[in-house]
């Protein structure tokens, strides 16, 4: 057990007297486990205290960059503005920097101008392209930690990423695929926004190792999508497309969005889509749940990755110990267990 505090610091917070105290510091026997347990809490209490002071009156601004769709960017912007409030002591502000669609130029002149102007932490969802890794690592150079968000730039100098295991998440699509599919020979489409985002290339990978090892043993074609943005106007006429040319499709796995232009693409056709696995409780995906229109969502937690890449910034400032950078689970939701 460490000794951080002095031993009558943590008497004085636990009532032991100061003799227990050195008895369990030191590990020696004759100590009942309990006793044991109200020292280790005295100390895990004391440093509560010590964070609470070293937080109180210190102020932070955190700039938020990401390339995502519209719908997207919301859900994120309402969970950081929830979170920030229970940071305290300290005082968290932010500033969005959003754009739709994917541009590697657009996105070195926002991070070019954070650099220049300074900020206290950076949370950006990137392309993982050679130029935004270097301009990340300018950002860092200036003194200014980096969290990826949602996509990794692993080669860049970035402090932590705050995400799920990607390759974990489509390797469960395609399981639920091949579940719901069963001895059905039916060929599955993979929708992306854009092939430079790491996280969408790591679930594809993901879903397609795992789909060639599933239990039925079924062998079954996939056809991917790519450079759609995720929008619903690209989506809809390029799945209208595959789908023409492939007339066996009867599954998706949506990991870029435009989940309502795909099943306006399946309408349009005139065929049934038997097994939809899309990514993210947005409004979109909350009503194709509900109406059946699509078979089950995987979601995580938005709230507790922002408060997560809050807490990894503010520990690279040096205001918080021991915030690790774990993968967020990730939660298979059907219309029996959508949560609030």
């Amino acid at each position: 057990m460490g000794h951080r505090y002095k031993v009558r610091e943590i008497a004085q917070q636990s009532g032991l007297s100061e003799a227990t105290v050195d008895r369990v510091l030191h590990e020696r026997p004759g100590v009942r486990e309990d006793t044991r347990a109200e020292v280790r809490q005295a100390i895990a209490d004391l440093d509560k205290q010590r964070t609470q002071l070293r937080l109180s009156g210190r102020k932070f601004f955190v700039d938020v960059v990401m390339q995502a769709p519209e719908r997207f960017c919301s859900q994120v912007r309402s969970a950081l503005e929830a979170e920030l409030p229970m940071l305290s002591p300290a005082v968290v502000r932010s500033r969005f920097h959003f754009r739709e669609t994917e541009s590697v130029p657009a996105m070195l002149e926002t991070l070019d101008g954070i650099r220049a102007r300074g900020s206290h932490g950076l949370i950006v969802k990137a392309p993982d392209d050679p130029q935004v890794s270097d301009a990340l690592d300018a950002v860092v150079a200036a003194g200014i930690p980096v969290v990826t968000y949602v996509s990794d730039v692993p080669s860049s100098a970035r402090t932590a990423y705050v995400g799920i295991d990607d390759g974990a998440a489509g390797a469960t699509a395609a399981y639920l695929v091949d579940q719901w599919l069963g001895e059905s020979t039916s060929s599955v489409l993979v929708t992306l926004s854009h092939d430079t985002f790491r996280n969408e290339g790591e679930r594809e990978i993901g879903f397609r190792r795992a789909l060639r090892r599933t239990a039925s043993g079924v062998p079954r074609a996939v056809f991917d999508i790519a450079r759609s943005s995720g929008l619903d106007d690209t989506v809809e006429d390029l799945v209208v497309e595959a789908l023409t040319l492939h007339p066996d499709i009867e599954a998706v796995y949506s990991i870029g969005g435009g989940n309502v232009a795909t099943v306006r693409a399946f309408e349009r056709v005139g065929r049934r889509c038997r097994v939809f696995i899309a990514h993210d409780l947005d409004a979109d995906n909350r009503r194709l749940l509900a109406e059946r229109s699509i078979s089950a969502v995987l979601h995580h937690d938005l709230r507790a990755d922002a408060r997560s890449a809050c807490r990894l910034l503010m520990q690279a400032a040096g205001a918080l110990e021991g915030v690790r950078d774990e993968p967020s689970p990730v939660h298979v939701v059907t219309p029996h267990n959508t949560p609030r």
